[in-house]
Parts: structure tokens; sequence; C-alpha cells
């Protein structure tokens, strides 16, 4: 009786708890260089706010790394620092909390040297839309059960990613601006339709984020950030006005940047790099 009496209490404690979701962003560095890993936790629901005060954990093969406590807004920055090279699977989950039950979230951490060329894709590039939505909407428009990805995209870019490139996904933040959101969202996506493995990056709002994105990337060291595959001419660009190469896919109907190169295909884009 008394053993019953203690689960049922915890059951009541447990049922009371707060049901939350957490989010948590790709981080990219260098052996032995500390990164900054972003996290959000939310509410779980339609109408979703950040919980802040919480005790959040990171980690790596199954070990607790680092820890940090969420802000007012949910948000939450982890450091470490990586010893060798490769692409790591990072998890996030709340700790020790009276008031929120347990969660996890997942992401990348990409540890790269920088000598080794980088190819940016827009993610738009990748899904193909649907002939009443001209322009392509913003990518957290179209993912989901019904975006479809364009023919030979994952099969190309394996190969391309295979032996010679890394690879950033470039995915925008979304009209309500959450990132963390359409970070996953993205993983999700790309992982479901066997992508091959990528950095994904969210781009702010505005028509110059592209390009104060690769300058960005270049300042920080990444200077073999050199060509971009994309379908917007904003990102096309990006890359054309810094004298770096752009290829457009597939063939654009309107405007395009005059020194892009054009791939009707994904099949034809070996050939335009």
């Amino acid at each position: 009786m008394v053993l019953s009496a203690v689960l049922s209490i915890g059951d009541v404690y447990a049922a009371d708890k707060v049901a939350a979701i957490v989010s948590v962003q790709d981080g990219l560095t260098v052996p032995n260089q500390s990164v900054s890993i972003a996290t959000k936790l939310m509410t779980k629901g339609v109408v979703s706010q950040g919980l802040g005060g919480e005790p959040l954990e990171l980690l790596i093969n199954g070990q607790v790394v680092a820890t940090a406590m969420t802000g007012g807004d949910g948000k939450a920055i982890f450091s470490y620092t990586p010893k060798a090279q490769g692409t790591v699977r990072i998890h996030v989950r709340v700790g020790s909390s009276p008031r929120v039950a347990p969660v996890e979230g997942e992401g990348n951490l990409f540890v790269w040297e920088r000598r080794n060329p980088i190819l940016a894709v827009e993610m738009a590039a990748l899904v193909e839309a649907p002939p009443s939505q001209v322009p392509l909407p913003g990518f957290d428009l179209i993912v989901g059960s019904t975006a479809v990805p364009m023919p030979d995209a994952a099969d190309e870019l394996g190969k391309l990613t295979q032996f010679y490139y890394h690879l950033i996904y470039v995915v925008p933040s979304g009209r309500a601006g959450n990132g963390f959101q359409a970070s996953a969202q993205a993983r999700d996506w790309l992982q479901t339709h066997k992508f091959p493995t990528g950095y994904v990056l969210v781009l702010p709002s505005g028509e110059l984020a592209m390009g104060e994105t690769v300058d960005a990337l270049h300042a920080d060291g990444w200077k073999t950030v050199k060509t971009g595959i994309g379908r917007s001419k904003a990102f096309a660009e990006a890359f054309v006005q810094r004298r770096l190469e752009a290829v457009m896919v597939p063939e654009p109907s309107g405007d395009r940047p005059r020194k892009a190169k054009i791939a009707k295909s994904w099949k034809e884009i070996r050939k335009r790099l």
C-alpha cells in the first residue's frame, strides 16, 4: 500500500509538468576551437512560448559535456570545444526541473578543416514548386508531407559531397522568424528524402541577408565558401556580386544575374561547377 501511494504521488507530479519542445541549431567550427550551440525550450502546443529559468544539458556520445540555463525567451547557448574533425550528432535535454517534463532535441555539430571547399545550397533549389506557386514561396511554406524533392537532387549532391565538397544548406527563418523551428524542419525533410548531411544555416530576413551571411562566413575564416547553388535571384546575386560562382537550378523564367550559370536540372549541376 505504501509503495502504491508513492507511485501515485509520483504520477501526479509528472502529470503536472509542462510538455515542452527543445529545438537545437547546428554548430560549425574547426578542431580545438570553441563553438556556440544555440537551443530553445518552448511549450508544446499551437501557441508556444519560451520557458525561462530551466536547466539544459548538452550530450555528445551519451555524455553530458556542457550545461546552460534558459533565458526569459527560452533560449540558451552552450559552449563546447571539439578535438577531432568530423560530424557529431548532438542532443540537448532538460535537466532536473520541477516544472518541465523530460524532453530532448537533436542537432549536428560540424568540425571541418578550413581548407576544404564548401558548397552553399539554397533549400528552395531542392524542392519542386507546384505550378500555382510562382514565385516560389519560402521553404517553410512548402516543406512537409507534400513537398517533393527535385529529381536527382539528393543523388547529385551525394556525388558532390562524397569526396570533395562540404555542404551548407541555407534555409530562411520563415515568416515568424523562428530560426530554431526552421532548422529542425529542414533537417527532418532532408533526412526523410535521403539528402547528404550538411550544416543547416538559418538565414535572417531581408534581400541582403545571403550576401551578409557569405561575408560573415569569410570573416570567420570560411573563405572556401566560393560556390552557391540556388533558385532565387537574390541568392545568386549574393555570390556573383562578390565574384564568386553561382549556379541557378532550374532555369529561371524571369530576370537573373548576368554572370550566373544556369542548369536546367540537377543532372547538369556537375557540368556547371
